[in-house]
């Protein structure tokens, strides 16, 4: 028996994954070395009393991953590394890591065969009202079932994105000139939106809980806002989770000064039995938000959107209507045909785990600057002394690497001394570990002093 090779798990997922996986840990750690044949597959199934097909499969697996290359009659081989074109490691792009042990080409393709099977193609390439159709605000209130409850789907609105959701909110219920509110680090794409609308975001203190009542109250009282921005579960990029009593004093002060919240919620799903919504303690006060982007994938470009009134929902599609006329039809009915048959739900599961498997790795890598919180698809690093946030950011891009310093999220004047990285743009494990280490040896470090180059 190859000395790589555990003992195939009994519950421990495909036999040919887990052949997979060992072949890839066994490179990552030295076990194999590139040019080691491996056993012909007839051997290695024997071997493991299994069949034939299951070896190929491992074998076709590991290629994918570009851990073998085959060499006709003298066998396979375990590959020298690819060489990458870009050697930049991104750990700047806060997307859903892949899920281990899904096939995300082969779920694309059931997905879409089922669309096309069950809908009208000339009625997916055409112009559509706009909010989604009936079934896709049935699928997003299965969607959201965990987070509310049953929920009646009139009141949600299909849209192309958070982004275009954040933007229509801007837009249906604050005046030109208008001031919002949010934390002093918060979401660029808000920023982003409100100043090409001609609205002020204003900083509002928070501590470890997030927003802090006490100076929502204040901050309303001095500039009556159009609307409050809230991204209350792992925060990004903060990763801070609002605890339930915050959550409704904050909707207490909504109430009592008739300002709007949007609810920004793209975490909810991933975190570890996260509080209830705001929108459940103001409901007729919340704008909520939720996105498929960061717990499923962006090409999907849908988002849900609960509003309670009937009248504000209208005011909010004609805002959206403005400059995105529609979800797309085709990907809104993938979204939707993965949700009713289960393959979001597992999709999101694998994430989930594969999220939580590197956010360890990263705790153990990082161990003296991690600042997560074991959930979600981001870290807050807060720098030791000797670095500032921006100064870190240009040396890791010199080195390879690409994060994001704190100026990128600040809403005031005052900026923290932190990086954001993020744990899922980077496909393989093994180039994340390599690229969360060099960052640690780079922390450690002090900055070297600036010279011009001469050559």
């Amino acid at each position: 028996m190859p000395t790589w090779l555990p003992r195939l798990a009994v519950h421990g997922g495909p036999r040919f994954l887990q052949i997979a996986d060992a072949l890839q840990a066994a490179v990552a750690d030295g076990s194999l070395s590139p040019g080691d044949r491996l056993p012909p597959q007839r051997r290695l199934a024997a071997q493991l009393d299994v069949d034939l097909t299951t070896i190929t499969r491992a074998y076709d697996e590991a290629r994918r991953r570009n851990l073998l290359e085959g060499r006709g009659a003298r066998g396979t081989y375990v590959a020298a590394p690819k060489a990458e074109l870009s050697s930049v490691l991104d750990l700047s792009m806060n997307t859903p890591p892949p899920p281990h042990g899904v096939d995300f080409d082969d779920l694309l393709k059931q997905g879409l065969a089922q669309v096309l099977m069950r809908a009208d193609g000339a009625l997916l390439m055409t112009y559509h009202a706009g909010g989604g159709s009936d079934a896709d605000r049935q699928a997003g209130a299965r969607w959201l079932e965990p987070v509310f409850g049953p929920l009646d789907a009139r009141q949600l609105v299909v849209c192309p994105g958070a982004q275009a959701a954040i933007a229509a909110s801007i837009l249906a219920l604050t005046a030109p000139g208008a001031v919002i509110l949010a934390e002093p680090v918060s979401y660029p794409g808000l920023c982003a939106a409100a100043t090409q609308f001609g609205r002020h975001v204003v900083a509002v203190q928070a501590d470890e809980h997030g927003m802090v009542p006490a100076m929502l109250e204040r901050a309303c009282r001095r500039h009556r806002p159009g609307l409050v921005y809230l991204n209350p579960t792992l925060q990004n990029p903060t990763t801070v989770t609002m605890p339930a009593h915050r959550r409704q004093e904050l909707a207490a002060i909504a109430r009592r000064y008739d300002v709007r919240i949007v609810e920004d919620d793209p975490y909810w799903l991933l975190a570890d039995a996260a509080p209830p919504p705001i929108a459940t303690f103001a409901p007729e006060r919340v704008v909520y938000i939720s996105t498929l982007s960061k717990c499923l994938t962006p090409g999907l470009r849908v988002a849900f959107v609960l509003i309670r009134d009937a009248h504000e929902r209208e005011r909010f599609l004609d805002a959206l209507r403005s400059f995105a006329l529609m979800a797309a039809p085709l990907t809104a009915l993938l979204a939707t045909q993965w949700i009713l048959d289960g393959s979001a739900g597992s999709l999101m599961a694998g994430v989930r785990s594969e999220a939580r498997l590197r956010q360890r790795m990263a705790r153990d890598i990082l161990a003296g600057y991690y600042g997560g919180t074991g959930d979600g698809l981001h870290v807050w690093l807060a720098l030791p002394a000797h670095w500032n946030a921006e100064q870190l950011a240009h040396a890791a891009d010199s080195e390879g690497i690409a994060v994001t310093p704190a100026q990128a999220f600040a809403t005031g004047s005052e900026v923290v001394n932190a990086i954001r990285i993020s744990l899922g743009s980077i496909q393989d494990r093994v180039r994340l570990q390599a690229g969360l280490r060099r960052l640690s040896d780079l922390l450690a470090r002090r900055p070297a002093s600036s010279s011009a180059a001469v050559v």
